[in-house]
């Protein structure tokens, strides 16, 4: 067995999620439900307009981005 399995089962692990620094801000990737599928449009404006977003990127923003 590990070294670290005993921490790690009584809850004792650092996880990514566990870091809190001073304005902090999460991002979310939102994947097509329907593989191979070909997406002709993105309305993002519901999002864009939500409270507390900064930023809503499409994938023509990253290949706008050269």
């Amino acid at each position: 067995h590990r070294s670290e399995d005993p921490r790690l089962l009584r809850g004792g692990g650092r996880y990514v999620d566990d870091i809190k620094l001073p304005g902090m801000a999460y991002g979310v990737v939102l994947r097509s439900p329907h593989a191979h599928a070909k997406i002709r449009a993105i309305d993002a404006e519901a999002a864009k307009a939500a409270p507390g977003v900064l930023a809503v990127l499409t994938g023509e923003d990253w290949a706008n981005s050269g």
